[in-house]
């Protein structure tokens, strides 16, 4: 949520408005930027809305060597241009950008900042008012205000800071939201997220939390919150911009659609020998393998691909194996099993509520594992352990390729795993054939995609509800397809468990209610032709998504040949796709629906 980008010692403004539409995925409802030409000259510009409308409001004059520019989701107060940031003190001199929620603002408010005039309603003003205050009652310059504030601050932020009195600096500070450094020749760059500004460097240094940072053009100085200097490797971060480009493609979504037969191969070259063998860190298997429990915790998309997770271990380990949302988890910790072995899957490596849960169970010495797309990110550097996703930039708010990704490098861990304890069914289990067979079907799903956009014109467009069901498997890509047409098209849509829907939400059947049914498991292929029945007859248009082996004479869509329990990577393609052409049919933002953010960073 939210996005950051501040420049030190360049031409500030274009980096800036470029770097900040490079973070559109992360959901936002205003913007708002602040420069500095290092000649008395300073200025401020906030929109509600897109960033094209910050750009508008732009003249040619406002240039600066620095600069701090934000893009807010609303937590604390309505979308206003008073509530966008950057926000500043009543006297202009601090001016502040914040990523994260500030938990204690209102105390600070009353105890700190009695009679002080308000601009906003924001947890940020309070912030930059008070470092302020402490700046001028106590003279000091805005370095040492800003980490003595600091110290009475509690919650999540990440905080870029510029003082006009000494305006070639930039202050940054971090706690749980995410940040990072980037260096270039004569200038230096601060931003959420590295794919904002890969245009201009690809050296970086992971910011942890509690640091606490002095930046301008040539050098900069991190310490923690007490004063001590902390040494942070810079690292070179290899990714080809064009990675994070739409190129030919109308919305992010559809091309990462596209690429999900690509990122299968990847995963298969990378992380699996020429015999098929899995090439994974001895040590992350040694640990899982000596587990009596894994749990898996997650949210969202990437919580239902560890549903699917579930039943590879369960099934090729024999480890039981639970999933739990980490948002629960964190604040109702689940009662542990002697030798447990925690698995975080985050897209991002940066989901707030996933970050609470691996901060508990290092307290407890609990082993983790993080699977993530993002190298550095914060669950990965917190964790034992770090599986890398390898599925390139993803952007759409609506996680797609991500989801595949986590399911088949799942896979590959657990296949690792029951070879090393020996489990026959984990040695027959081939692997690098199941996911050159995934590759190639779902280039076949996606070769045919003006099928599923009939469908969407046809079934959803009009419709005000829908429901996806299955059973086994197919149950957990229910739920994701039901989350995808959600969240993209608006249509109220729930997943179930096939049979589960005539124990009382069956009531909800009209005539031409989309049901859209998935049929995938051998045991219960017949039963779930039933439950098509049952809602047929009560008037429901129903779409098939039904795996070769269970097909029949009028089945919309069938899927080619796979391993039952990797049948999801091509299960879910076709919900993807009819979320995909639902949203676009009806002429909505695919890539960026309304009050979402594709980084939650905050709890």
């Amino acid at each position: 949520m939210c996005g950051i980008v501040g420049v030190v010692g360049k031409a500030a403004r274009d980096i800036i408005l470029n770097g900040l539409t490079n973070l559109e995925y992360r959901g936002y409802d205003s913007a708002g930027i602040y420069l500095n030409d290092l000649q008395g000259n300073e200025y401020l510009t906030k929109a509600v809305g897109r960033i094209s409308n910050l750009k508008d409001k732009l003249t040619d004059d406002e240039q600066g060597l620095v600069g701090i520019g934000h893009t807010r989701w609303a937590t604390h107060g309505k979308p206003t241009e008073d509530n966008a940031h950057p926000h500043f003190d009543s006297s202009r001199r601090f001016y502040l950008v914040h990523n994260g929620v500030i938990d204690n603002y209102l105390e600070l408010k009353e105890k700190y900042l009695e009679g002080v005039e308000f601009k906003s309603e924001t947890d940020t003003e309070v912030v930059v008012q008070l470092i302020a205050k402490i700046a001028y009652d106590e003279d000091l310059d805005g370095f040492s205000a800003f980490k003595k504030a600091l110290k009475l601050v509690k919650g999540s932020y990440a905080f870029l800071l510029v003082d006009n009195t000494e305006p070639d600096h930039v202050f940054i500070a971090k706690n749980k939201s995410p940040m990072m450094l980037g260096l270039g020749d004569g200038f230096n760059i601060i931003a959420s997220d590295a794919i904002s500004v890969l245009d201009q460097t690809k050296k970086f240094v992971d910011l942890h939390d509690g640091d606490v940072g002095d930046i301008t053009k040539d050098a900069y100085v991190i310490e923690n919150i007490d004063g001590e200097k902390v040494e942070r490797e810079a690292h070179v971060l290899d990714i080809d911009p064009n990675a994070a480009s739409k190129g030919t493609y109308e919305f992010y979504m559809l091309k990462e659609i596209d690429e999900q037969p690509g990122v299968m191969r990847r995963l298969s070259q990378d992380y699996l020998d020429e015999n098929g063998t899995p090439i994974v860190d001895p040590e992350i298997v040694e640990a899982a393998s000596k587990a009596d429990r894994i749990y898996i915790f997650a949210a969202g998309t990437s919580y239902h691909a560890g549903l699917v997770g579930k039943e590879l271990f369960e099934k090729y380990t024999g480890i039981p194996t639970e999933v739990g949302y980490a948002s629960e988890a964190g604040y109702h910790f689940p009662i542990m099993s002697k030798n447990p072995f925690f698995i975080f899957l985050s897209q991002s490596g940066e989901t707030a509520d996933s970050r609470v849960v691996l901060k508990e169970a290092n307290k407890r010495g609990i082993t983790s594992l993080t699977m993530t797309n993002v190298q550095g990110s914060t669950l990965s550097r917190e964790a034992d352990f770090t599986m890398l996703l390898k599925a390139g930039p993803e952007i759409a708010v609506a996680s797609t390729k991500a989801y595949t990704a986590q399911i088949a490098l799942q896979a590959i861990l657990v296949k690792a795993v029951g070879e090393k304890l020996g489990k026959q069914e984990a040695k027959d289990f081939d692997l690098k054939h199941q996911l050159a067979l995934a590759a190639e079907g779902i280039q076949e799903i996606v070769d045919g995609k003006e099928k599923f956009d009939e469908l969407a014109k046809k079934y959803l467009i009009d419709s005000r509800n829908a429901f996806y069901i299955g059973r086994g498997v197919d149950h957990a890509v229910a739920l994701e397809g039901a989350l995808k047409l959600k969240e993209v098209s608006y249509i109220q849509t729930e997943g179930f468990a096939a049979a589960e829907l005539k124990h009382g939400t069956i009531s909800l059947i009209e005539n031409g209610t989309p049901v859209i049914a998935l049929i995938n498991d051998p045991v219960t292929a017949e039963l779930t032709r039933g439950n098509i029945q049952e809602v047929a007859s009560r008037g429901a248009s129903v779409i098939t998504i039904v795996g070769k082996e269970f097909a029949k004479e009028g089945d919309d869509i069938v899927l080619p040949s796979l391993n039952y329990y990797l049948s999801p990577l091509l299960t879910v393609v076709p919900a993807q796709l009819l979320a995909y052409y639902a949203s676009k049919d009806k002429g909505l933002d695919v890539d960026k629906p309304r009050n979402l953010a594709k980084s939650v960073t905050v709890e």
